[in-house]
């Protein structure tokens, strides 16, 4: 029998997070935005979250208008409470929760160590730090139900080499490299996968915010960079999702630097 091929055809894909849960934090812009439309893009319905209302509901119209499901959920990280009910909103629409990115957080105020104000450091250390624990605290637990799950934390390069002026940051950052691998270990055998990303420079607004619109000041960040060039978030948010995927099935615990070869130098 002759097959007849037809132009422009093709089999249907089959996408990885087809029927399946994630959930990211700090979804308004940046890094945490790309994350969150790649898992929609490979099939993923995906809660998003974010104290900024106005951009997370820009990313939501973005999942939308490329025919993914997504639903917004107003959640302050660093408050127990609103990270429980961001996680019984998730299970509550879309019954589990498979994957997560915990990736709010802030960079606080620039200034050297000695100079760090006690309410900057609480500040930092509340969001980053503290609030990637609650996000654990409160995932893990549905995730033993379902007997499997993945999660990336969001670190960055400050918490393998530091960066001058970053002292709370990177501290909080070096913590949470700490906490994903003692979960991963803990949680290794009950089908939980833990690992972290480490951004180097990234053109999102965090990093907009320390050039301070200065090209001179850009210009000094990019020549740190060995590439040669900053990283584009979506180049993050694929890396992010491939820990979450079946490709990454036999990584956990692990501090994956995006970086261009800053930790390399």
């Amino acid at each position: 029998m002759t097959k007849i091929l037809i132009s422009g055809s093709s089999p249907p894909v089959q996408r990885e997070f087809h029927g399946k849960v994630g959930l990211v934090t700090g979804a308004a812009s940046g890094i945490g935005r790309a994350a969150a439309n790649a898992f929609a893009e490979e099939g993923a319905c995906v809660v998003i979250s974010d104290v900024d209302s106005a951009g997370a509901e820009e990313t939501l119209r973005q999942i939308s208008a490329k025919g993914g499901e997504a639903l917004f959920v107003r959640a302050d990280v660093s408050k127990s409470r609103e990270v429980s009910d961001l996680v019984e909103q998730t299970v509550k629409k879309f019954g589990r929760l498979d994957f997560a990115y915990n990736n709010a957080g802030i960079e606080g105020k620039l200034s050297p160590t000695a100079d760090v104000t006690e309410e900057n450091w609480d500040r930092v250390m509340a969001v980053n730090l503290k609030g990637v624990w609650l996000c654990l605290k409160h995932e893990i637990p549905q995730m033993l139900k379902q007997g499997r799950g993945a999660i990336v934390n969001a670190a960055s390069v400050t918490g393998i080499v530091g960066f001058r002026g970053l002292s709370a940051y990177a501290a909080s950052k070096g913590g949470i490299i700490g906490l994903t691998k003692v979960a991963a270990l803990e949680y290794a055998k009950s089908g939980i996968r833990v690992n972290a990303v480490c951004p180097g420079l990234i053109r999102t607004p965090m990093t907009m915010r320390r050039t301070g619109g200065s090209p001179k000041v850009e210009a000094e960040l990019v020549g740190m960079e060995p590439i040669g060039r900053m990283g584009a978030p979506e180049e993050v948010a694929k890396a992010v999702v491939w820990l979450c995927s079946s490709r990454a099935s036999f990584v956990t615990g692990q501090a994956i630097p995006v970086d261009g070869g800053w930790t390399s130098q």
